[in-house]
């Protein structure tokens, strides 16, 4: 029988804002988590792949531990990049709905400083920072964590790199009693280097059902291109999840740009992230994105730390990765919270061979995907430009004699007759002037 979160430990104020969320029954981390927390003292380092449920094993029984009466700063709470902070914070104050009594602070880099000095200023019993953010305002003396009971390091293998700069200048304001709380989806080297460098020898190590959380329910999927028919493959593949939610994956900023262009020039609802462009532009196509507005979002994987959206029904890795962690990640956008996900990975021949390494180390199997044949590929790019027309505006400076000289054109066609032609003529001009079907015409003679 599945253990409730009062058989945990939690208390009932904080019982009542999960059941406002619908959240009854504990995830694996969850139950393994949160009575160590609340019931014993020593460090504590928690293996747990995405969309497993970490911020509410370690949110929950941190805010039922605050000390109500001691209005400094008694938790710390560092995550990768602003998208995550603001989504921790969100989660920690929906979760204490009916503990209203406790504060709880995101202070995170990418937006003005001065707001966040002032909020500050205020009793503020827990804080959720960006490393860089925090280092700032430790050296401006905006924020005082002498007194610091814990400090919780969440995605900490997407954290690495800034940490070695920002970690030491932390751990220096912080008391030696405070209890490190370190959760990862993956288990680097520089991961291990940190916890022997910064947490007790007494390290309490939990770890959730690694074999199935992390990729339960997701249908991982490859499927083998040329270069240059990459693009058209992923549109034929982006045409058949139309009205769906996912995520495209690319390397380099570069490469997520240019994709982002091609999908605007076929009228696909996307929007692009990656770190280069403003925090204002990143949270507003972050926020189209979780709202609806946009079904596609292509991303760098740093950038698209944060997305908690429930209903990503697929993900896309335009380039394969460079590492089975950042695949682990990727493909952890999807099939979160028991739903059922699809991850597709396009590679080129040359990349195969790859493929039997991630199984191997991540324990999933890949099925390949055969690509679109030609005529599908073929017909899916006249649907593009179907769409295109549909959703082009009307030229409103075109002058109304020309206009009736066109409409006399036409006048004596029905509209089935009108887009038989319209469509002749489309398919003319592609023929004559592609030279992939010249050539391919020209291999079958």
């Amino acid at each position: 029988m599945s253990k409730l979160f009062s058989d945990l430990g939690i208390n009932q104020p904080l019982q009542q804002g999960l059941a406002d969320l619908q959240i009854s029954v504990p995830t694996d981390i969850q139950e393994k988590t949160i009575p160590v927390i609340l019931n014993q003292k020593e460090d504590l380092v928690a293996l747990a792949k995405t969309g497993t449920g970490k911020t509410a094993a370690f949110g929950l029984p941190l805010l039922q531990l605050i000390d109500i009466e001691d209005t400094s700063v008694q938790v710390v709470i560092l995550a990768p990049t602003r998208e995550l902070g603001q989504q921790i914070h969100t989660n920690l104050m929906s979760f204490a709905t009916h503990s209203s009594t406790i504060s709880v602070a995101a202070v995170c880099g990418g937006i003005p400083i001065k707001p966040q000095i002032e909020r500050l200023k205020t009793a503020t019993h827990i804080v959720v920072a960006t490393p860089g953010r925090l280092v700032d305002l430790i050296n401006r003396g905006a924020i005082n964590i002498k007194n610091l009971k814990y400090l919780v390091l969440d995605e900490a293998d997407e954290m690495v790199s800034a940490l070695k700069g920002d970690l030491d200048s932390i751990i220096k304001e912080i008391p030696k009693s405070r209890r490190t709380l370190l959760f990862t989806a993956t288990m680097p080297g520089a991961i291990k280097q940190l916890v022997q460098n910064y947490m007790s020898k007494h390290v309490i190590q939990i770890e959730a059902d690694m074999t199935t959380v992390g990729h339960q329910g997701i249908d991982h999927l490859y499927t083998v291109v040329e270069p240059i028919e990459k693009l058209e493959v992923l549109l034929h593949f982006l045409n058949s999840k139309e009205g769906e939610r996912g995520i495209i994956f690319c390397k380099t900023k570069a490469a997520v740009n240019k994709l982002a262009k091609n999908l605007a020039i076929n009228k696909f609802s996307s929007g692009a992230i990656h770190g280069s462009l403003s925090q204002g532009i990143r949270d507003r196509i972050m926020g189209q994105f979780r709202e609806g507005f946009i079904d596609i979002l292509v991303a760098t994987d740093l950038a698209a730390r944060g997305i908690d959206v429930k209903e990503i029904a697929y993900v896309v890795n335009y380039h394969l990765p460079d590492t089975y962690d950042a695949y682990v990640h990727r493909s952890g956008r999807t099939a979160r919270a028991g739903a059922k996900g699809l991850s597709l990975t396009i590679l080129q021949k040359e990349e195969i061979e790859d493929i039997a390494d991630f199984e191997q180390e991540l324990g999933i199997i890949f099925n390949e995907l055969k690509k679109a044949d030609a005529q599908s590929i073929e017909e899916n790019n006249g649907l593009l430009w179907a769409k295109k027309i549909f959703k082009t505006k009307p030229n409103r400076t075109i002058s109304e004699e020309f206009r009736k000289k066109v409409r006399t054109v036409f006048h004596h066609l029905t509209k089935e007759e009108l887009i038989e032609k319209v469509l002749a003529n489309y398919l003319a001009q592609t023929n004559s002037g592609n030279p992939k079907t010249e050539d391919s015409k020209k291999g079958k003679k």
